[in-house]
């Protein structure tokens, strides 16, 4: 059964959000939302607890293609209200067709999804990406006990899969199935996903590795070709059954209107439509041609239980009428009762410029004088008098004996600024800079959670509107500032807001490297986030996006005063302020290598 006890043990997973399983009608089944902290999304589905009768557990991961969140990906019924990508995959059909068939064991459906909606993106931007993917594998399948494992992915989801075979120098016993549903782009020799797949299934004559794929190479979309001419799922399916046969001998013949390639006594077996009418067959091969169900049974005794491989659907029964919803549960709300709290800021002098007046002044200076310029200008107190008052930020978390704390920190409502309440300007500004003023007033950086418990709190939420050009140039600061007036031109001006810009945050990655800046979220109004954390820049550069929230370096815990930098680095309470584990903040400065 689901439960919180023992949730998540691995590192990765003990710091994920909303834990919490729900009943799912109208399948009598239980679900399960999180969320790490890298920004990956989760998902799993398992048969009510009266329908977990079988020993064996089989727990499904399959990774989202590139463009499609978890809800997308599980599926619904196709009305005209409902996006077009609800009714191309149906993954929650298809297992629960699988689990009719399959009696003699409960299987368990984990979904993962990739920040911005990209794998490949994912790992790409995300240094930790590999080892990332291995714990969340690893974790799942010790949280529901699973004796077998399968992977299987679409699209941009095999990078998914790709980057777990990097991950671990074996694949283990555990591992049952890898199911490519149009997915396998990015499979490489020279990183020896071969010779890893040929020694795992040379190892036990259960497993199976299924490719379902087609000849793209000719289509195209609007009048251009959709590949490039080394690209596509027919080449990377070429390129392993190349490197399969050197090694094995492999069989092919027709399976309806497929090339099937089979070798070890069909442990690799390989699905490749030859599209002869040049059609886009990406989607379709998962959806209407069942190639999940497929996936999932062929080399069994279920092979031929369910339907046609090809089409048409044979999971119509088990499509649900509405999509999954994740729970919308506040992790954080503004305080109603709270004392004030103001940041020491001098008092604004009177010669003061304005925002628009500022930002002529420093339009033409290099980097180096720009920067000073801001930090002199905020320094001598020439900041908004709304963006002293803080807002109070009520939180929760539970301590590692079991016990609930609660907590207030007081934050800024919008992004460091330069000018006054009528006419200001938003500056991007290095974390050297950020934290010599956050130590002036009696201030901190936030932490990615913070951001996040910003979102859920906030009053007002804007559309992220990213610019392209001259990112780093003070007229795209002030172009950005713009554009964020008016999006929230007739709104409060102290109101609390989100989804202007990215945070600059405190975080234990920064011991990783030296002189780097970190970087988290800029969310959508759904609660994408456009960043995940990115420590890759390096800590002089700032651009348009970046801004600088301080919160206060007093907050309340129980109802007592405590400085933020003490529960920031108590195993106990930091929960209340960060998903890292403690952060002693002092300590990573020095790491960082920041001068403040």
């Amino acid at each position: 059964m689901l439960g919180c006890a023992g949730l998540f043990p691995c590192e990765v997973l003990a710091q994920a959000s909303s834990p919490t399983a729900q009943e799912a009608p109208p399948f009598n089944e239980q679900v399960r939302w999180s969320k790490l902290p890298s920004g990956v999304r989760v998902f799993v589905n398992v048969p009510a607890p009266a329908n977990q009768q079988a020993s064996r557990r089989l727990l499904a991961i399959y990774a989202t293609p590139n463009g499609n969140t978890i809800e997308q990906t599980l599926g619904c019924a196709a009305t005209k209200d409902v996006d077009w990508r609800f009714d191309i995959q149906h993954v929650a059909a298809q297992v629960r067709a699988f689990r009719e068939i399959a009696a003699d064991q409960t299987v368990i459906l984990a979904v993962v999804q990739a920040p911005r909606l990209s794998w490949p993106t994912f790992r790409r931007d995300q240094p930790r990406a590999d080892t990332i993917i291995q714990e969340l594998v690893e974790s799942l399948s010790k949280e529901y006990a699973a004796d077998r494992v399968v992977l299987t992915c679409h699209s941009g989801g095999g990078s998914f899969v790709f980057g777990y075979l990097n991950a671990v120098e074996s694949l283990p016993p555990s591992l049952e199935r890898i199911v490519f549903l149009d997915a396998n782009y990015s499979y490489s020799d020279n990183e020896q996903h071969g010779d890893k797949l040929l020694k795992w299934l040379q190892s036990d004559a259960a497993r199976r590795l299924v490719v379902i794929a087609y000849d793209d190479r000719e289509i195209t979309l609007n009048g251009k070709k959709v590949v490039g001419r080394e690209g596509g799922t027919f080449r990377a399916s070429q390129r392993m059954l190349t490197r399969f046969g050197a090694d094995i001998e492999l069989t092919e013949q027709k399976h309806g209107p497929f090339r099937r390639s089979s070798g070890l006594n069909r442990q690799i077996e390989f699905f490749v439509h030859p599209n002869p009418d040049n059609k886009i067959l990406h989607t379709a091969l998962v959806g209407e041609m069942n190639g999940l169900l497929q996936g999932l049974t062929l080399g069994t005794s279920l092979e031929d239980k369910w339907g046609t491989f090809g089409g048409p659907r044979a999971y119509a029964k088990w499509i649900q009428p509405a999509s999954f919803v994740e729970p919308v549960k506040p992790r954080a709300t503004i305080a109603t009762e709270a004392p004030a709290m103001r940041l020491s800021f001098a008092a604004r002098p009177a010669d003061s410029p304005s925002g628009s007046r500022f930002q002529e002044q420093v339009s033409t200076l290099p980097r180096i004088e720009r920067e000073a310029a801001v930090l002199k200008e905020i320094q001598r107190g020439n900041v908004p008098e709304f963006l002293r008052r803080l807002k109070p930020i009520r939180v929760e978390a539970t301590d590692r004996q079991g016990t609930k704390h609660t907590g207030t920190y007081f934050v800024m409502s919008d992004y460091l600024a330069v000018g006054s309440d009528e006419d200001s300007f938003r500056v991007p500004l290095t974390p050297q800079s950020a934290l010599a003023i956050a130590d002036a007033v009696g201030g901190s950086l936030i932490t990615t959670k913070i951001s996040e418990d910003l979102f859920a709190a906030s009053e007002v939420k804007v559309d992220p509107k990213p610019l392209t050009k001259d990112r780093d140039a003070v007229s795209a600061f002030w172009q950005h500032h713009q554009i964020i007036e008016e999006q929230l031109r007739g709104k409060p001006r102290d109101a609390l807001i989100m989804g202007i810009k990215k945070d600059v945050v405190l975080s234990n990655r920064l011991r990783e490297k030296p002189h780097k800046v970190a970087i988290y979220g800029w969310h959508y109004p759904d609660g994408r986030a456009i960043q995940s954390l990115y420590i890759g820049h390096v800590d002089w550069y700032v651009d348009y996006s970046h801004g600088v929230r301080l919160m206060a370096n007093q907050m309340l815990v129980d109802g007592e005063p405590r400085k933020v930098v003490e529960v920031l680095k108590d195993p106990q309470l930091c929960a209340l302020l960060t998903d890292e584990g403690p952060i002693d903040s002092l300590d990573l400065r020095r790491a960082a290598q920041w001068e403040p």
